[in-house]
């Protein structure tokens, strides 16, 4: 007995145990398919012939079962076998604990347990031996007394099959859930999914799954929580929630009841929505949870169900199925797995599984399933229900469903993926979706919200909407898609709309239809869009009265057909006009195109658009490409709002009219090989939308005008295959434009514009400079928009500038800034650093220390007292130490920099009106001039701005007011500035120190105090930045070089005291102990009182 009493190890989830006449080929067949389906392992003893004695291997069932699962009938005490087993069921009850689940088949279970009538008298019969009865009864009395089913009681034994189900499963406490019999491909997916969901084990990590109808989002997230679920005790799987909240107002309710059921193992009832939410909430903030939510349609139902899951405990998993992405997005989740369409291999074992129930067609129907796959495009749902309606078929079925399938689609394929359409709340993108569906997959997306807007859809809302619920696609190149099946669906519900009455349909694309419609002369005001191309070479003609009918016409093309007659029959409605190889000469007077959005007549006779300008207020699009007769662009004046006109290949157009230029809201012009084209309006170039303009191939066009540069929009320039053969130089000035193809140069302007200029420099120095089309000045200014670390052209550039006056770089960054400004200054603009930074440490005993003054804008009474004042303070100085003079007074600002740069902000006060800029070098040297012969250039850094504006010497020399704008053009208030003066290699010459005054238009008054000392100090780090223009006054007592430097030579006993060595980066730092005595003695001399010298205000 102990032995019997060791539970048995299970082998079975459910025995069941029937009497065979009365139930097999009905209740129990039916209930055993219901279980199996389930995943319920099912054991069902299906041998006919039955002995005295169990067999072993029924024993083992019985004994091996987690379930046993009796059906009890009216003629089940007549068979022996059927109460033997119970016997043994019963003791297995008892001594193991086996569940027990009775089903009375019509039978009543009071007679069941009370052995009445029929019933009892069957059992003494066939019991034979009293103590057999005995054990018999006393089993059905305790069989009849558990709780059980009652099939008399139900209407519907498939919900009955359905209760039993889930009553097996939940006393099996089964937490695996069916998953699809053949998962082709989905291994590789849900490992990816789980090893994200480790490394996020730490946190809340929330998943999303999205794709269309029937891509397999259901089975991958029923796979992820089969192979996690054991590692959660809170767990549940909420599937088909969407179908639940539409049947069902309290939907919502119910699915927080089920989601809180799993959580507590109990029922639990909830009055409203926002009380579930905050039960769900509290309950997963304890514990780590599992929870999936499957096929969820709207923000509210996940809120609903989960509140903020980020408040969840640490570790929990929330994963959501949708058709819309962007639930996804506002959901904010970590992870989205987008279900993708299946590979051609993958798909023909799936559909193989489904057709053949092997992993590879059988033999003579390879090639028909490789056309099934086709038609599928790799949809898991398509491939499995179009596999098994053809399971057992013969070929000549095959041959028949494949071809009804080419105009009718499969319905059952059509049910699952018509639920995101119906799943759309508003009819506007409802009939966007049906538009692409029939006119416009393939075609550029711009192109169709164009179309699309014009008809009052707002298509820029509707196209994305679509593509969140997985309608439609974004393919190369920004063209529209749509998976094959999801095309088919959405022309059904147009078809299906009037199935008998082509005419009355909305929308019309199948050729034998419109081929009927318009010969018929049938068609009906419910006509909204209508394509017809000819199938053959030759062209096809109908009368323009077969349009009178179609009064709400939005969408029309027709290729290669002929209208005869009245135009003004076609409708008034119409937006888009697709007319290919239209054959009139010109459009007719009587054509309405008031409404026209877009105008496509591609590959047409017209030699004129048409004979009188027309008004057309909505155009947005024109293209007349390939138009070989066309020999003029219309007239613009009445079509204000033309955005792109496309005029490719017409190889007699020769003039693009005047009103052209009256287009504010024109972005593209195409004119590629307009091979008679040989020149542009003028007025074109004052087209400030204009963002691409494309004219390769026009082979007789031969300049742009320098006027480019006010097509302040412009991004796109493609004019190669031309006879342009000078670039304009106003190019470079362009700060929108980004990619260029012109004259041999083609790439990203970044790329382009160092070569450019570059090569403009390299002309000049080996040939006769071109005129400018500017002028004098048209060239004193070239931006450049320089990426990092793409600056090696400038130093080139700089140093051959001809025409050129500046060059002003805009860099990415302040590092890129820094790091390019190096590589100028210390590789390109021979400066040597190395020098500089030694400078200090070197003994110059024989060197004599000399000042140069260079001036820039409104200065000159202020540069001349200048070098007076440091003439005189040398002069009276007994100290053998360098000294500038500074101070910061209300007329000027002053800053000093150890070394050939001096680095300040720029005062918040800005806007008491500066004047001008003096620079004050002081460098020792050996010879007298030295500085003005190597002056290379100066430049302006800006660091705020991340600008570089670079003078070259002769600029310097000649400064005028045209280059001191530019300087106060980049100058802002508190701005980051930095001015270097760069010297060129020189022995002899060594700059110690650079002092910047900033002039202000108001007058000073100041006392006078020689000073007598200079502190030199190291400096420390200092930054760069760029400014506008530079100009040197001289001073009358001051031998000078050239007029407009001033350079000062300092007494020859007054030596350079050694210092550390200085290294060149940005700092600023005011000396004012040394300078401010020296600005005081410079006020003096300058007697600025406001109330003595009202003229001094100019500066």
């Amino acid at each position: 007995m102990g032995r019997d009493r060791v539970v048995p190890r299970q082998i079975h989830d459910v025995f069941i145990n029937f009497r065979g006449l009365d139930t097999r080929q009905k209740f129990v067949s039916h209930l055993y398919v219901a279980l199996t389906n389930a995943g319920i392992h099912t054991y069902i003893d299906n041998q006919l012939e039955k002995g005295t004695v169990l067999q072993p291997q029924l024993l083992s069932a019985i004994e091996g079962s987690r379930i046993s699962i009796l059906v009890f009938s009216k003629n089940y005490t007549q068979s022996s076998w059927c109460l033997r087993e119970l016997e043994r069921v019963m003791y297995c009850h008892t001594t193991h604990g086996q569940v027990v689940v009775p089903i009375f088949y019509d039978v009543d279970p009071s007679v069941v347990r009370h052995q009445k009538g029929a019933f009892g008298k069957a059992l003494q019969s066939t019991a034979k031996e009293r103590y057999l009865e005995r054990r018999w009864r006393s089993a059905l009395t305790q069989a009849a007394n558990l709780s059980g089913w009652d099939v008399t009681n139900c209407r519907n034994e498939g919900e009955l099959m359905q209760q039993i189900v889930e009553d097996v499963l939940k006393k099996l406490d089964i937490t695996l859930l069916c998953i699809t019999e053949f998962p082709v491909g989905l291994e590789s997916r849900v490992q990816n999914m789980i090893q994200f969901i480790k490394s996020q084990s730490n946190q809340v990590c929330i998943i999303g799954i999205w794709g269309m109808g029937g891509s397999g989002k259901t089975t991958t997230a029923k796979a992820i929580y089969n192979q996690i679920h054991r590692k959660f005790v809170v767990r549940s799987f909420i599937e088909n929630v969407r179908e639940v909240c539409e049947k069902d107002n309290r939907g919502i309710i119910h699915l927080q009841e089920q989601l809180l059921s799993d959580v507590f193992k109990r029922k639990e009832k909830i009055h409203s929505v926002g009380l579930g939410t905050s039960m769900i909430v509290e309950r997963f903030r304890e514990e780590k949870s599992l929870v999936v939510l499957d096929d969820v349609t709207t923000f509210k139902q996940l809120k609903s169900l989960c509140g903020n899951p980020r408040l969840f405990c640490r570790g929990s998993v929330l994963i959501v199925t949708t058709r819309d992405v962007r639930l996804l997005y506002l959901f904010a989740v970590d992870y989205v797995c987008t279900m993708k369409e299946m590979n051609e291999k993958d798909s023909l074992e799936l559909f193989s599984w489904h057709g053949f129930r092997q992993p590879s067609p059988i033999e003579d129907f390879h090639e028909l399933s490789r056309n099934v796959v086709a038609y599928c495009r790799g949809l898991p749902v398509a491939l499995e229900i179009l596999g098994s309606y053809l399971y057992m078929r013969t070929e000549e079925e095959w041959i028949s469903v494949l071809s009804k399938l080419k105009t009718i689609p499969n319905d059952q394929v059509q049910e699952k993926l018509r639920i995101s359409y119906d799943g759309l709340k508003d009819d506007m993108e409802k009939d966007i979706f049906l538009d692409i569906c029939c006119f416009f997959i393939g075609k550029d997306r711009a192109y169709v919200t164009e179309i699309l807007n014009g008809c009052g859809l707002h298509a820029d809302i509707g196209i994305p909407i679509l593509i969140e619920r997985s309608l439609v696609k974004i393919e190369k190149n920004n063209k529209l898609g749509m998976h094959d099946l999801i095309r088919d669906m959405g022309r059904e519900i147009v078809r299906e709309s009037s199935a008998k009455a082509p005419g009355k349909r909305s929308r019309l694309w199948f050729h034998q239809d419109v081929h009927d419609i318009l010969t018929k002369n049938n068609g009906t005001e419910t006509v909204e869009g209508l394509v017809l191309k000819s199938q053959s070479t030759s062209r096809i003609c109908f009368s323009s009265n077969s349009f009178k009918e179609m009064k709400n016409l939005r969408l029309l093309q027709l290729d290669c057909v002929d209208l005869t007659g009245d135009y003004g029959c076609l409708s008034k409605e119409l937006r888009w006009v697709h007319w290919q190889e239209y054959a009139f000469r010109y459009i007719p007077d009587d054509f309405y195109l008031g409404n026209l959005v877009v105008i496509d007549l591609k590959h047409s006779n017209i030699k004129q658009v048409w004979n009188e300008t027309k008004l057309l207020g909505n155009l947005k699009i024109l293209n007349l490409s390939h138009s070989k007769y066309l020999t003029c662009t219309p007239n613009f004046s009445k079509s204000p709002n033309l955005e792109k006109l496309i005029m490719k290949d017409c190889p007699n157009l020769s003039e693009v009219h005047q009103s052209i230029g009256d287009l504010n809201n024109l972005l593209l012009i195409n004119l590629k090989d307009c091979t008679s084209l040989s020149n542009l309006p003028e007025n074109i170039y004052q087209l400030k939308s204009l963002k691409t303009l494309i004219l390769s191939g026009c082979s007789k066009i031969d300049k742009l005008e320098e006027g480019i540069v006010q097509m302040e929009s412009l991004t796109t320039l493609m004019a190669k295959d031309t006879a342009i053969k000078e670039v304009p130089y106003s190019i470079v000035r362009s700060k929108s434009i980004g990619y260029i193809s012109l004259c041999g140069y083609e790439g990203l302007s970044r790329d382009i514009f160092p070569s450019l200029v570059w090569s403009w420099m390299s002309s000049t120095m080996n040939s006769p400079p071109r005129n400018s089309p500017f002028g004098n000045m048209a060239l004193s200014l070239a931006y450049i928009n320089a990426p990092n670390n793409n600056l090696s052209f400038l130093s080139p550039i700089v140093r051959s500038l001809s025409q050129l006056r500046t060059v002003w770089v805009q860099c990415q960054s302040r590092n890129a800034l820094i790091s390019d400004l190096r590589r100028i200054l210390d590789n390109r603009h021979d400066v040597n650093f190395a020098a500089s930074e030694r400078s200090h440490a070197l003994q110059m005993s024989n060197f004599s220390l000399r000042s140069l003054l260079i001036r820039m804008g409104n200065c000159h009474m202020v540069i001349d007292t200048l070098s007076k004042s440091i003439s005189q303070g040398l002069a009276t100085n007994d100290s053998r130490d360098f000294f500038l003079p500074g101070g910061n007074y209300p007329s000027w600002s002053t800053y000093t920099g150890e070394g050939p740069s001096a680095l300040f902000h720029v005062p918040k006060n800005i806007d008491c009106h500066m004047k001008g800029i003096i620079l004050c070098v002081v460098y020792s040297s050996t010879s007298e001039n030295m500085a003005a012969e190597c002056l290379t250039s100066v430049l302006i850094i800006n660091y705020t701005k991340c600008t570089i504006q670079i003078y070259k010497r002769d600029t310097v020399m000649s400064f005028n007011d045209e280059d001191w704008k530019n300087v106060t053009s980049n100058l802002g208030p508190g701005d980051e500035v930095e001015i270097f003066v760069a010297f060129g290699h020189g022995d002899g010459l060594i700059v110690m120190e650079t002092a910047v005054y900033l002039i202000y238009d108001q007058s000073i008054t100041m006392e006078v105090e020689p000073a007598t000392n200079m502190e030199t100090g190291s400096s420390a780090e200092r930054n760069t930045q760029p400014s506008p223009e530079v100009d040197v006054q001289p001073s009358p007592n001051v031998k000078m070089e050239v007029s407009t430097i001033v350079q000062i030579d300092l007494p020859p006993e007054v030596k350079v005291q050694s210092s550390s060595t200085t290294e060149m980066k940005p700092l600023p730092k005011l000396n004012k102990s040394i300078f401010t005595r020296l600005g005081k003695r410079m006020g003096a001399c300058l007697c600025l009182n406001q109330h003595r010298d009202k003229g001094f205000n100019n500066f």
